[in-house]
């Protein structure tokens, strides 16, 4: 029960941070295209695989992997925002933001993977 306590807690943390972000990022970013969605995404993608490859404690990893993260990416969003490009037949966003939200979280998680393994 602490570990499910624990994790929720972390969420409601990334579910803030993914709130302010996203609040900023349409008030300072093109409304063009989806960039706080992305730069959430990747980030936590990042973050992810760097705290994966840490091996933290079960504890640790509820509170931050799952807890955090999970709060604070958001693929719900993701997919949501493709759709609505996709039915608005506008592929100049779509294309762009499916290939970097989906390649790039695999090479970010990649990578924050090596990095943690390499520190």
């Amino acid at each position: 029960m602490i570990t499910v306590l624990t994790a929720g807690f972390g969420a409601i943390w990334g579910a803030i941070l993914r709130y302010g972000i996203t609040n900023y990022g349409k008030k300072h970013w093109s409304e063009k295209f989806p960039y706080a969605t992305l730069l959430i995404n990747l980030t936590g993608a990042f973050l992810l695989g760097f705290i994966f490859s840490r091996k933290f404690s079960p504890f640790i990893y509820a509170l931050i992997g799952t807890g955090v993260l999970g709060g604070y990416t958001t693929f719900s969003t993701l997919n949501v925002e493709l759709l609505s490009h996709w039915r608005d037949r506008n592929y100049s966003v779509f294309t762009p933001y499916a290939l970097l939200s989906y390649g790039g979280g695999l090479i970010l998680i990649f990578l924050g993977y090596k990095i943690g393994t390499l520190i």
